[in-house]
């Protein structure tokens, strides 16, 4: 029986989320110029950019070595501004019997304040 599992990661990003979800869907190989540490190259192999069922090839590195992986663009979701990959071959599928990644592009707005010791509504 296999292990199973999910990671969630939550990033803070400088961009506007609307941009940030359009690089994902429609221009990932803008990625290797924005992280070239990272990613190396981002090439469309199947379909059109942005269109699910789409393959995309990625380079990248980790722990400081080249590779490589095929997804399909799975699933598109405007209003929740996600982008689903499948990873279909590669070096991920040597460690993995599946693997998904999910972008999911969420604005988040908060206030920070201190108080003066002043009586205020809480």
């Amino acid at each position: 029986m296999g292990l199973k599992g999910k990671l969630v990661s939550q990033i803070d990003i400088k961009s506007d989320g609307d941009v940030f979800h359009e690089i994902f869907r429609e221009r990932p190989h803008h990625i290797s110029d924005m992280s070239p540490a990272h990613i190396q190259n981002c090439d469309l192999h199947e379909g059109d950019w942005g269109k699910v069922g789409s393959v995309i090839l990625r380079n990248y590195i980790h722990d400081g070595n080249e590779r490589v992986a095929k997804e399909i663009i799975e699933a598109i979701d405007e209003e929740k501004n996600s982008v689903t990959f499948k990873v279909i071959e590669g070096d991920l599928m040597e460690l993995y019997k599946t693997m998904k990644i999910i972008v999911h592009v969420l604005a988040v707005s908060g206030f920070r304040s201190a108080r003066t010791g002043a009586r205020m509504p809480r």
